[in-house]
């Protein structure tokens, strides 16, 4: 009978070279940075944005976007709830790995539903998960449209679309919240700069 996946049968292998030893090496705090929000919201160009910045200022990232993931570590993956579900589920591990590498990991995912990124936040107990919730209105996403997707689900071509025909649960306690102010959308060199002065004010950019 076979035994595979048997939590009995299945061991935690440590090494000596630990977490705190990496973040040293880097001389910086390994961390999450979830970026949450409706599509067309900014996620990706924040991501990229912020990720730019810490480069610039010696501090090594990684970006899971997504889409990009859908391409092969979730490419088996679909659109219902269960799949979704899945779907953070797998990024949220990976983020967990690319943290404790010592690495900063800037998740950028729809995340739509508040139990998957809460699940995720919950593989963090050091509080290294920085949840930055893109709170852009349905109307701004919209009318942005990027991918021609917004177009698509309003002509009943793509079902079970977030924002449309499905659900968006925003964060209830998130770190970051990125909005506009006065009608102004912030540029994206101002969003990396909001989310690198949360970093700095709390020690993730250099090592304990």
């Amino acid at each position: 009978m076979s035994t595979l996946g048997n939590p009995a049968n299945i061991f935690w292998h440590e090494c000596p070279v630990g977490k705190a030893e990496r973040e040293k090496l880097l001389n910086q705090q390994g961390c999450v940075v979830w970026i949450t929000g409706l599509s067309g919201s900014g996620k990706s160009t924040l991501a990229c944005s912020l990720s730019r910045e810490l480069h610039t200022r010696g501090n090594l990232s990684y970006v899971l976007d997504g889409d990009n993931l859908r391409h092969g570590l979730n490419k088996n993956l679909g659109f219902s709830a269960e799949d979704r579900t899945e779907n953070i589920r797998r990024v949220g591990e990976v983020s967990k790995l690319f943290a404790d590498a010592g690495l900063i990991c800037i998740a950028s995912l729809i995340s739509p539903y508040r139990k998957d990124r809460d699940a995720c936040r919950a593989l963090f107990p050091d509080k290294s998960f920085i949840e930055v919730f893109m709170n852009m209105p349905l109307e701004l996403c919209e009318g942005r449209d990027p991918k021609g997707l917004y177009k698509l689900a309003r002509a009943g071509k793509i079902k079970g679309f977030t924002g449309i025909d499905d659900p968006y649960e925003p964060p209830l306690n998130c770190e970051i919240e990125i909005q506009e102010k006065d009608g102004v959308v912030p540029t994206p060199h101002e969003m990396a700069g909001q989310v690198v002065t949360y970093m700095e004010d709390r020690g993730f950019l250099k090592a304990q």
